[in-house]
């Protein structure tokens, strides 16, 4: 069956993605701006009507990837939105469904990407990360391999993570949540809580922390993470994660192999009924978080910027907001923040920067797809 097609909603403008990519279009009815630091910045709307979308991929030529959460991937092509076909059957139920999507630095040759979901498990589900081939063409995705999937034995539909990070050595980190498990995120003998890393081929890097160690499952990185949901990889190659905490205390952390980040034993915050969390926010053999949020603002889709339009963002963090509809920008300097918002910036679910510098982002409140770029830009070549 071929790839279901329609026309992109008004209101799409042509992907612009820098030397050698389709050209921007004239700015539309729904461009609007809004002002940062910087000075004025335009927002281009590229698709709307988008269910609960999850992630950005940029891939070759302009196109463009966009995952929602109900399980369609969806492909941005020539000025059309394409579903794409080959996807595995998917739990998309509470916070489970087809999550993150990356088009690795390879992608030229192997013609694959990666992408995470809830995958079934008897009366439950677990997080998944798999590889397929992409034909652009068709729209389609074929020879899947599931490269992890996450311990069984728990059910519910919360915390599932599910952030993915190519390494420098091509080797692939997956951020989990604990799955409304707290106790479990410190117990090594399964992935909750964890960062995982493997090959591509699904395997276990033999310089895993413990592979090896009697219990411990081998692909675990770190562990005592809340909810990771969202995690980049800076220009020194070092991965830093964004995360979940309850009332109060979201955290950033510099993660490290084979590092206890504390959760719950330690955490900036307090449960909903208000009690204490574990045993304080300090315990030692457990990492202090780089930066944290209290009230929580629910950060999403993390992304470290290049510079490459702004100079003066270079190395900054740009995290989407859940709750309070805005874009933190972060100095890694001094952990300072500005808050980009405007009537677009509503329950931002990803962030990523696009090849030419411009940065996009997800607005679930909105439904829509957006492009940022400086007011005074040139797009076009």
């Amino acid at each position: 069956m071929p790839p279901r097609k329609t026309p992109l909603n008004r209101g799409l403008i042509a992907l612009g993605l820098g030397a050698g990519m389709a050209a921007a279009g004239a700015a539309t009815a729904q461009d609007a701006t809004l002002e940062t630091s910087l000075g004025e910045a335009q927002l281009s709307t590229i698709a709307t009507g988008l269910n609960e979308p999850w992630a950005i991929a940029f891939l070759p030529q302009g196109e463009v990837l966009v995952s929602e959460r109900d399980g369609r991937l969806l492909h941005f092509r020539d000025g059309e939105q394409h579903e794409v076909t080959g996807l595995p059957e998917v739990f998309a139920q509470g916070q489970g469904g087809l999550l993150d999507v990356v088009v690795p630095q390879d992608f030229d040759t192997t013609r694959e990407i990666l992408f995470s979901f809830a995958r079934p498990q008897g009366q439950g589900a677990g997080t998944a990360l798999a590889a397929a081939a992409f034909d652009p063409e068709a729209s389609e995705l074929s020879n899947l391999r599931i490269l992890f999937e996450a311990a069984e034995g728990f059910d519910g539909g919360r915390h599932f993570g599910s952030r993915i990070v190519e390494g420098p050595d091509g080797t692939v980190f997956l951020g989990l949540g604990d799955r409304g498990t707290d106790d479990s995120a410190q117990d090594l003998s399964n992935h909750n809580g964890a960062v995982i890393r493997v090959n591509r081929d699904g395997s276990v890097p033999a310089d895993n922390p413990f592979v090896g160690q009697e219990g411990a499952q081998p692909e675990i990185w770190s562990y005592g993470h809340r909810n990771i949901q969202g995690a980049a990889m800076d220009a020194q190659g070092r991965l830093w994660v964004s995360e979940h905490g309850a009332q109060g205390g979201d955290e950033i952390n510099l993660v490290e192999p084979g590092l206890n980040y504390g959760w719950p034993e330690i955490a900036y915050g307090r449960n909903y009924d208000g009690t204490p969390i574990g045993i304080g926010t300090e315990a030692p053999g457990m990492e202090q978080p780089d930066h944290y949020w209290d009230p929580s603002p629910a950060p999403s889709g993390h992304m470290i910027y290049s510079g490459t339009l702004w100079p003066e963002w270079e190395g900054h963090h740009f995290i989407g907001m859940l709750q309070g509809d805005h874009i933190a920008r972060l100095d890694p300097a001094d952990w300072s923040e500005e808050q980009i918002a405007s009537g677009e910036t509503i329950r931002i679910r990803d962030v990523r920067e696009a090849p030419d510098g411009t940065i996009w982002f997800l607005s679930i409140g909105q439904g829509a797809l957006i492009r940022m770029a400086p007011a005074d830009a040139d797009l076009t070549e």
